[in-house]
């Protein structure tokens, strides 16, 4: 039996090997990752959804993709790009798929096109809804650590950087919790097991938050 490929898709501001920890605890789940390198700041979100769709049309079968926070915006948007034929399952890691408060709060501030470059309005606006046949899963973090919580005011429950309610949209296949904060999520084993979980069955089982995701950073 072929193994199974998963694509994983960085955020703002990081680059591939910040994936490293998460590809690992892919591997030994019995999957194939792949982190892809892109400009986020620079080139942002369209340029890195093509490059996407690049590496699924050379794939001999699906590829799962799995993208932390702008990253998750990326894979959605390689979807919309007519790929779902290339698609598995999609799990965005504290993505924010309704806008991000703290995104636009920070635009507000006079380098933020220096910062935030042509990710900007992505990240500000999200998407409307998820679409279509491939099952796309969302995790949110809880741990309220990061500096987006002071450019933007988020309700309810964060992660520091993305609110839990950003997280959501119609249309997901699974939502889940962790405590784990922005960054963190892509360092957590209890958001890795989650992951593995939902692209093995298309749900998150064995979802839990505050003391049982005690593992989570």
């Amino acid at each position: 039996m072929p193994v199974e490929r998963v694509l994983l898709i960085h955020g703002l501001w990081l680059r591939g090997l910040t994936l490293g920890p998460l590809g690992r605890r892919l591997r030994a789940a019995g999957y194939a990752p792949q982190a892809i390198d892109y400009a986020s700041v620079l080139h942002g979100p369209e340029r890195a959804a093509q490059e996407v769709m690049d590496i699924l049309s050379r794939c001999d079968g699906p590829t799962h993709l799995v993208g932390h926070s702008l990253g998750g915006l990326v894979a959605l948007r390689a979807l919309s790009m007519s790929a779902e034929h290339c698609v598995g399952r999609v799990v965005c890691l504290g993505s924010p798929l309704a806008g991000s408060a703290a995104a636009r709060g920070l635009g507000r501030f006079p380098l933020a096109p220096r910062m935030m470059g042509r990710s900007r309005r992505s990240l500000a606006e999200g998407i409307g809804s998820v679409e279509g046949r491939v099952e796309v899963g969302s995790i949110a973090g809880t741990r309220a650590l990061g500096l987006g919580r002071f450019f933007g005011r988020m309700q309810g429950p964060s992660d520091g950087t993305v609110a839990v309610d950003e997280t959501r949209v119609p249309g997901l296949a699974d939502h889940c919790t962790v405590h784990a904060s922005h960054t963190g999520l892509i360092l957590s084993r209890h958001a890795a097991r989650l992951t593995v979980a939902f692209l093995r069955e298309g749900h998150f089982r064995g979802c839990a938050t505050g003391a049982e995701a005690a593992g989570a950073l």
